[in-house]
């Protein structure tokens, strides 16, 4: 652990904390605080599922019930459960809470531009490049990559995305029946894993590992969200299936991709990889790869 590193991030909080008037048991002088009115801002125009809120503020689910039934004391907040599965609530703001909300959206401008207002025109450049750089790397490192069942409704979902994206992109478009199997079944141990990366309580990204004979595994199903790219979520996923793989005794990984995926290539080669003769009759492969773990 680098002490001054450490240093350096606490004092950054206490800056920003500060700043942002996170200290005040009334923020921007509107009644309430911090925890409450970013609940506001997260349920949005169009209401949110609890668990979904939840996982995005990683937040204890007795601390945002707490805050949940503040909020619908006020007025401000409306939780239901949802007619095909009573299991899942959703809270959506009342038409006070809508007012309420663009109060807040209002206040909060104004407390950006009075970071901005005292610095010059360089100065402004230099703090929200710094900014975005730091939302960026905070954003990476609370990326939670998972083992899933791959008949979920978010692993489904992934792979749905991840289908549309290889139509549009390659060439000849995308068939997967006509590509090389990567069953429900292959993807389930013991045959294989199946793994999402998880940002702010959103599937982001997925990968998969079908485990073969010889001691060697296959990676399939490599995707990322293009909203969430440029946060290593894909070099995560494929290190969390290279330790599965390890974990699971082999002693190599394979994989193809296109050529058009060129970001794809970028990646395997800088993790390692190293390009080889095809070893499979995959319709849509144009490059060959393999791994010593």
């Amino acid at each position: 652990m680098d002490e001054h590193q450490i240093e350096q991030v606490r004092s950054f909080n206490r800056v920003v904390t500060q700043h942002v008037g996170a200290l005040e048991n009334s923020y921007l002088r509107q009644g309430r605080p911090l925890g409450q009115t970013r609940l506001l801002h997260e349920i949005g125009s169009g209401g949110i599922n609890v668990r979904t809120l939840r996982e995005r503020l990683k937040l204890d689910s007795g601390y945002l019930s707490r805050l949940l039934r503040s909020l619908e004391a006020q007025g401000l907040v409306q939780t239901d459960a949802q007619a095909s599965d009573a299991r899942v609530r959703r809270v959506i703001l009342t038409p006070k809470g809508v007012t309420e909300r663009a109060t807040y959206d209002a206040l909060s401008n104004d407390l950006a531009w009075s970071f901005l207002e005292p610095l010059d025109p360089a100065q402004r450049d230099r703090l929200v490049s710094a900014m975005a750089e730091v939302e960026r790397l905070l954003r990476a490192g609370a990326v939670d990559v998972r083992v899933e069942a791959p008949d979920s409704a978010a692993a489904q979902w992934c792979l749905e995305q991840y289908f549309t994206e290889l139509a549009a992109r390659f060439d000849m478009g995308f068939d997967p029946t006509l590509s090389n199997s990567a069953s429900i079944e292959e993807m389930t141990p013991p045959a294989g894993s199946f793994v999402i990366a998880w940002l702010e309580g959103a599937p982001e990204g997925c990968g998969a590992l079908k485990v073969g004979q010889k001691g060697t595994g296959e990676v399939k199903r490599m995707w990322t969200a293009p909203t969430a790219r440029g946060f290593g979520i894909a070099r995560r996923v494929l290190r969390r299936l290279e330790m599965i793989a390890h974990e699971a005794g082999l002693t190599r990984v394979r994989l193809e991709t296109n050529r058009t995926l060129t970001e794809a290539q970028a990646l395997y080669r800088a993790e390692g990889y190293q390009e080889v003769k095809p070893f499979n009759t995959e319709p849509y492969a144009h490059h060959w790869f393999e791994k010593r773990l």
